[in-house]
C-alpha cells in the first residue's frame, strides 16, 4: 500500500510540472503578440485615419503653409515668440550702450584718481605753507610781545611811607595820599580789618552796627589776618550809641594810636555807618590825615572828591530785608504821581503863611530861599488836581531829629514805606545849606524809595549821591536843579511807561546790589577802592552744590512727538591733539576807552553779575569785561576784547564748549522736552539743571539721554 501510494504521488507531481510549463509558454506567446502586433495595428490605423476626403477631419497628417497657426493657442505662442525676439534685440542694444557708458566711467575714474593725487599734493603743500605761516606768526608775536615776568612786590617799611605830604589835607587824592607800592597788581587786594573792641572808641559803638560789620568782614574774600602784607586797613568808628558823644580830639588821638597808622594814616579807610537818619557827622572836625573816609554825611569842607566815599545808611543791620514784602514793579503807574513828607524847622512857618499861588509865583521874582518856592510850587500842583499827588510840609507827629536846613523825616519807617508803595515818584529835597554835600536823611529817603520801587526825584544837583563816581544814577533816578521846580510836574508826566519801568528795574538792581545789607555796603566800599587803584577782582570762589541723584531713561530723539530738526553740524572734527590756549595778558589792563564803550553801547540799563558772592561789581568795572574776571553785560555792550577772551578760556581742549544752565520749578514735562531738544547740540559740554522747588523730583522720573552729562543740583 505504501508503494502504490508513493507511485501515485510521483505521477501527480509530474503532471503539475508539465501543466506549469504549458502556462508559461502561453503567457509568453500572448505577451509577444500584444507587444508586437498591437503597436503595428495602431500605427496602421493612425496613418490611414487622415485619408478621408474632409480636410477638417485630418489631424495627424502633414499640413501645408501656415495651416498650423490657425489654431488659437498656437497663434498666441507665435506672438509671444515674436515679442520675446524684439525684447531680446532691445536688451542687446541696451547692453551695448551700458558697455559704452562703463567704458566712459572707467575713464572718468582714472581721471578722478589722478585729480585726487594732484589734490593731495596741493593739500600737502598748503599744510606746509600754513605751518610755515604759523611759525612766522609766532616769531613775530614773540618779537612784538616779549615774555613778561610778574612785577616785583614792593613792601615799604612800616614807619616810612615815602610819600610827599600834600599842601593841604583837603587836597588828598589817590596820587598823593595813597601808597600804591603796598597794592601790586598781583597782590590780590588783601584787606586788614581792625578789631574795634581793642580800642577805646569800640565800646561806644552801636552793638548792631558793630556785629553786622564784624560778621561781613569775616566772610569777605579779601580780608586777611596778616597786617604786614595788607594793601588796605579798615577801621569802624560809628555809629555811636546814644547819648555818647566822643570829642574830636579824643577820636583823633585814638586813630593816631592805631598800630598801622604810620603817622598819617595812608591806605586806611575810616567807616562811619549810620543806622538812623539823625546820625551826627562824627569826623567833621577830626584830622584823618591821608585816610579815606566813608560815611553818609559830608560837608563840602571835609569831602575830598575821588578820595572819600559816600555810602548808604545801614538800615538792615543784622538781618536781610524781607523780599516778600517788596511790592512788584508793575503796574507802572501807582496811585500818586509823586509824594513828599517832611518838615524843616527853620523859616518853615513864615514860608507857609506867606506862600503865594502858583500863578503869582510865576509872575513874581524868585524868592531868595528855593525851599519856599518848592513849597509853593508843589502845593499849587496839589491844589490844581491835575494829578493825584501828596505833599506834606509839616509832620503829624514829632519829626525825626535832623541837621540844620535839612528836611526831617516824618513818622516811622513802616508808615513811610506804605506811602512810597503808592507813589510812582518820590521827591527828595536836598538840604538848603549849600555846604552840606549829603546827609543821612537824604540817603535814607533815597534808600527807602529804591527799596519799594518809587523812582527818586532829587531836587538839588549839588548833592553827592552814594558811589556817584561809579554808578550811573541817571538810569535809576532824576536829579533836577532846584530852580527847575516849576518844571518838575511837566518832566514827570513826559516820561513814558517803558522809561519808568526801566528806571524802577535799575533802581531795584542798585538797591539789592549795593545798599540792601551790611554785606553789600562793605563789599561795595572795597570794590570802589579796588577799582580806583586798578586791581582786578579775585577769581570766583567755587562752592559745592548739592547734587540730586537721578537716572537716565531712553535716548533723546526716540519720542515720535518730538520734531525732527534734521542733521546738525556738530562742528569741526578734531584730528589733532588738544592745544594750549594763549595767555591773556590784558587781565590787568584798564583803559578809559573800554569804560566809555561799555557804557555808551548798551541800549538799556547796564547790569553786571556780581563777581563773587562777597564782592559787588561796580559799573566802572566794565573795563574788565572780557578780560577773564567774570563780568558780563546784560542788554548789550561792547564786552571788551571778546575774541581774545574766548580764546583764552579754553585750556587744553580741542575747541571751546559751553554749558547750558536751566532753572525749573514743578514743570517736569516741559523740562524733559527742553532737554531732549538739546540732543546733538554742537559744542555742548554738559547741562546743569537748577531744581528750584522745595519738593525733590520723583524717583520714577526718567531723564533723557542726550549724549552729555545732566547735573541736577538743588538751589
Amino acid at each position: 500500500m505504501l508503494r502504490n501510494g508513493g507511485v501515485g504521488n510521483g505521477g501527480q507531481t509530474c503532471m503539475l510540472r508539465w501543466s506549469n510549463r504549458i502556462r508559461l509558454t502561453w503567457l509568453s506567446f500572448t505577451l509577444f503578440i500584444i507587444l508586437v502586433f498591437f503597436p503595428l495595428i495602431a500605427h496602421y490605423y493612425l496613418t490611414t485615419l487622415d485619408e478621408a476626403d474632409e480636410a477638417g477631419k485630418r489631424i495627424f497628417g502633414p499640413r501645408a503653409g501656415n495651416e498650423l497657426c490657425e489654431v488659437k493657442h498656437v497663434l498666441d505662442l507665435c506672438r509671444i515668440r515674436e515679442s520675446v525676439s524684439e525684447e531680446l534685440l532691445q536688451l542687446e542694444a541696451k547692453r551695448q550702450e551700458l558697455n559704452s557708458e562703463i567704458a566712459k566711467l572707467n575713464l572718468k575714474i582714472e581721471a578722478c584718481k589722478k585729480s585726487i593725487e594732484n589734490a593731495k599734493q596741493d593739500l600737502l603743500q598748503l599744510k606746509n605753507v600754513i605751518s610755515q605761516t604759523e611759525h612766522s606768526y609766532k616769531e613775530l608775536m614773540a618779537q612784538n610781545q616779549p615774555k613778561l615776568s610778574l612785577p616785583i612786590r614792593l613792601l615799604p617799611e612800616k614807619d616810612d611811607a615815602g610819600l610827599p605830604p600834600p599842601k593841604v589835607l583837603r587836597g588828598c587824592r589817590l596820587h598823593n595820599c595813597f601808597d600804591y607800592s603796598r597794592c601790586p597788581l598781583t597782590s590780590g587786594f588783601p584787606v586788614y580789618v581792625y578789631d574795634s573792641d581793642q580800642f577805646a572808641f569800640g565800646s561806644y559803638l552801636d552793638p548792631l552796627v558793630k556785629q553786622a560789620f564784624q560778621a561781613t568782614a569775616r566772610a569777605n574774600v579779601y580780608v586777611t589776618d596778616n597786617a604786614d602784607i595788607a594793601c588796605l586797613y579798615v577801621i569802624l568808628v560809628g555809629e555811636m550809641q546814644e547819648p555818647v558823644v566822643l570829642r574830636p580830639a579824643d577820636l583823633e588821638k585814638q586813630l593816631s594810636s592805631l598800630p598801622h597808622w604810620r603817622t598819617d594814616g595812608h591806605n586806611h579807610v575810616i567807616i562811619n555807618l549810620s543806622r538812623k537818619s539823625d546820625t551826627q557827622n562824627l569826623l567833621y572836625n577830626v584830622s584823618t590825615g591821608r585816610a579815606m573816609v566813608a560815611q553818609s554825611t559830608f560837608y563840602a569842607a571835609q569831602y575830598r572828591p575821588g578820595f572819600d566815599l559816600v555810602v548808604s545808611p545801614l538800615v538792615h543791620a543784622m538781618s536781610e530785608p524781607n523780599f516778600m514784602e517788596i511790592p512788584p514793579q508793575v503796574p507802572v503807574k501807582r496811585r500818586y504821581l509823586f509824594t513828599f513828607q517832611g518838615e524843616k524847622i527853620e523859616s518853615l512857618r513864615s514860608s507857609l503863611q506867606e506862600a503865594r499861588s502858583f500863578e503869582e509865583e510865576m509872575e513874581g521874582d524868585p524868592p531868595a530861599d528855593y525851599d519856599d518856592r518848592i513849597i509853593a510850587t508843589l502845593k499849587a500842583v496839589q491844589d490844581s488836581k491835575l494829578d493825584q499827588v501828596l505833599v506834606e510840609f509839616t509832620c503829624k507827629n514829632q519829626p525825626k531829629p535832623s541837621l540844620p536846613t535839612e528836611w526831617a523825616l516824618c513818622g516811622e519807617r513802616e508808615d513811610r514805606l506804605e506811602l512810597l508803595k503808592l507813589s510812582t515818584f518820590a521827591l527828595i529835597i536836598t538840604p538848603g545849606d549849600p555846604h552840606l554835600v549829603i546827609s543821612s536823611g537824604c540817603a535814607t529817603r533815597l534808600f527807602e524809595a529804591l527799596e519799594v520801587g518809587a523812582v527818586p526825584v532829587v531836587l538839588g544837583e549839588q548833592v553827592q549821591l552814594p558811589y556817584q563816581d561809579m554808578l550811573q544814577w541817571s538810569e535809576a533816578a532824576l536829579v533836577v536843579p532846584k530852580p527847575r521846580v516849576t518844571e518838575v510836574h511837566f518832566l514827570l508826566r513826559s516820561l513814558s511807561d517803558s522809561d519808568l519801568l526801566a528806571m524802577r528795574r535799575q533802581g531795584r538792581f542798585l538797591w539789592e546790589t549795593y545798599f540792601s545789607t551790611a554785606d553789600s555796603i562793605f563789599n561795595t566800599v572795597l570794590a570802589m577802592i579796588r577799582t580806583r587803584i586798578q586791581i582786578p577782582a579775585a577769581p570766583i570762589r567755587e562752592e559745592a552744590a548739592a547734587e540730586i541723584p537721578h537716572r537716565s531713561g531712553k535716548a533723546a530723539g526716540t519720542d515720535p512727538n518730538m520734531a525732527d530738526n534734521g542733521d546738525l553740524d556738530l562742528g569741526p572734527v578734531e584730528t589733532e591733539p588738544p592745544y594750549a590756549s594763549p595767555r591773556y595778558l590784558r587781565n590787568f589792563t584798564l583803559t578809559v576807552t573800554d569804560f566809555y564803550r561799555s557804557w555808551n553801547s548798551a541800549p538799556g540799563p547796564f547790569h553786571l553779575f556780581p563777581h563773587t558772592p562777597f564782592d559787588p561789581v561796580l559799573p566802572s568795572e566794565a573795563k574788565f569785561l572780557g578780560s577773564g574776571t567774570g563780568f558780563r553785560p546784560i542788554g548789550g555792550g561792547a564786552g571788551g576784547s571778546g575774541k581774545e577772551f574766548q580764546a583764552a578760556l579754553g585750556g587744553n581742549v580741542p575747541r571751546e564748549q559751553f554749558t547750558v544752565v536751566m532753572l525749573t520749578y514743578e514743570r517736569e514735562e516741559v523740562l524733559m522736552n527742553s532737554l531732549e531738544r538739546l540732543n546733538g547740540l554742537p559744542y555742548l559740554n554738559k547741562v546743569v539743571v537748577v531744581w528750584n522747588s522745595p519738593k525733590l523730583p520723583s524717583e520714577d522720573l526718567l531723564w533723557p539721554d542726550i549724549g552729555v552729562p545732566i547735573m541736577v543740583i538743588e538751589k
